[in-house]
C-alpha cells in the first residue's frame, strides 16, 4: 500500500479501509492487516478511525451508479477544498461535508447522524456475551459487529444490524415490542424467542431454537419458521432446509464441527475467525475432507488438532498458515 494517511479521517475517504471494516471484501482485510502490523502509530490511526465509525448507525442501500458518483465527486472536491484549513478546521469541515454527502446518496447511507447508535464489536478469535438494555442476551461469534440505537423505548421496535454471526436469546417486553435483526439479504422479526444469526461474506442464515419467527426478503415476502427450522438466502432466494442443530451452534462453546468438510472450506472458515492468510499446497489438498468436533477457542490448539486428526502437515508462521500432505 502507497498511500499515507495522516489523520483517521483520512482513514474514512479510503473505499478499502471501509471495505477492510465492514469486512466486505476479503482482499481489503488481508491487505489493511498487514499494513497494520505490529506498527504502533498505524494501530492508533486505525483505532482512532473505528472510534469515529463506531459512533455512527451506516446501512448500505442500493443507490443509482450516477448518484454515487455526483455524490463522491461532491465529497472529494470539499475536502480538497478543506486541505487548507488548519487540522481542527479539517476535521469538522470533513464531517459537515460527509454528512450532506452520505444524506445525498454516497458510498454509505447514514439513517441517524446524531449519535444514538451504540456498537458491540468481537476481534478475531473473540467470542462476547453481551445483555441488552430491553434484557436480551446476545452472544457474539468472532469478528463480528452489531450495531442497534440505544434509545429505544418500550412500544417501539427493537432493531439491530448484524455483520458476522451472533445468537439471541430475545426477552419479551410488557408491550410484546418487536425484535428484528437486519441482515444483507432478510430480515428476523421476532418478540421473544431463541435463534442464530449469520449474515457474512454475501451469506445469510438463521436457524431457530425456540418459539416462532417471521424471515421477510427484501422483496417483502414473509417466510414464518418454527423450531429447528433453517433457513438460507441463496440463488435461488430465500429458502429452508436441514441441517445439524450440535454443528451450528458448537461455536457458542468454542467449539466447531466438521462432517466430511472440505479442506477449502475449513479454510475460510479459518480466515473469517481469525484473520490470516492460509494457504493450501495444491487443489488436491483443498478437496480432502475432514470430521470431528474440534476446539475453536484457540488458533494454535485448533491447528494441531487439523494436524494430529488428518494426513495433513499444518504450518504456521505468524500470520500466515501452510497447509500440505504429510510427506
Amino acid at each position: 500500500m502507497t498511500k499515507d494517511f495522516g489523520q483517521p479521517e483520512d482513514l474514512l475517504t479510503d473505499e478499502s479501509f471501509l471495505a477492510w471494516y465492514y469486512k466486505s471484501n476479503p482482499e481489503d482485510v488481508e491487505t489493511w492487516n498487514q499494513w497494520i502490523g505490529d506498527d504502533p502509530y498505524r494501530k492508533e490511526l486505525v483505532s482512532r478511525a473505528i472510534e469515529l465509525l463506531s459512533v455512527l448507525h451506516i446501512s448500505e442501500k442500493q443507490v443509482a451508479v450516477s448518484q454515487l458518483q455526483v455524490a463522491e465527486e461532491e465529497l472529494l472536491h470539499q475536502i480538497d477544498l478543506l486541505h487548507n484549513k488548519t487540522t481542527i478546521g479539517w476535521r469538522r469541515y470533513f464531517w459537515l461535508a460527509a454528512a450532506c454527502v452520505l444524506a445525498a446518496g454516497s458510498f454509505f447511507l447514514m439513517k441517524s447522524f446524531f449519535f444514538t447508535k451504540s456498537a458491540i464489536i468481537t476481534k478475531y478469535g473473540e467470542i462476547r456475551e453481551q445483555v441488552l438494555a430491553d434484557g436480551t442476551n446476545i452472544k457474539m461469534n468472532a469478528n463480528s459487529r452489531l450495531s442497534y440505537d440505544a434509545s429505544w423505548k418500550d412500544g417501539v421496535d427493537r432493531e439491530v444490524w448484524l455483520t458476522g454471526e451472533a445468537f439471541f436469546h430475545v426477552k419479551k417486553t410488557p408491550m410484546k415490542s418487536r425484535f428484528i435483526v437486519h441482515t444483507d439479504h432478510f430480515d428476523v422479526i421476532v418478540t421473544g424467542t431463541q435463534f442464530n444469526v449469520v449474515n457474512r461474506n454475501g451469506k445469510s442464515n438463521v436457524m431457530l431454537n425456540e418459539g416462532s419467527v417471521i424471515v421477510r426478503s427484501s422483496n417483502g415476502s414473509d417466510l414464518p419458521m418454527v423450531p429447528g427450522e433453517f433457513v438460507e438466502f441463496g440463488q435461488n432466494g430465500t429458502q429452508k432446509r436441514s441441517v445439524r442443530y450440535d454443528s451450528l451452534l458448537a461455536w457458542k462453546d468454542s467449539r466447531i464441527v466438521f462432517d466430511n468438510t472440505p479442506i477449502k472450506e475449513v479454510v475460510v472458515i479459518i480466515k473469517e475467525h481469525y484473520g490470516v492468510k492460509v494457504n493450501l499446497a495444491d487443489d488436491q489438498v483443498g478437496n480432502k475432507t475432514i470430521s470431528g468436533m474440534l476446539p475453536n477457542d484457540n488458533l494454535d490448539v485448533l491447528l494441531q488438532a487439523m494436524d494430529a486428526t488428518n494426513d495433513l502437515e499444518v504450518v504456521r508462521h505468524d500470520n500466515e498458515i501452510s497447509i500440505r500432505n504429510r510427506q
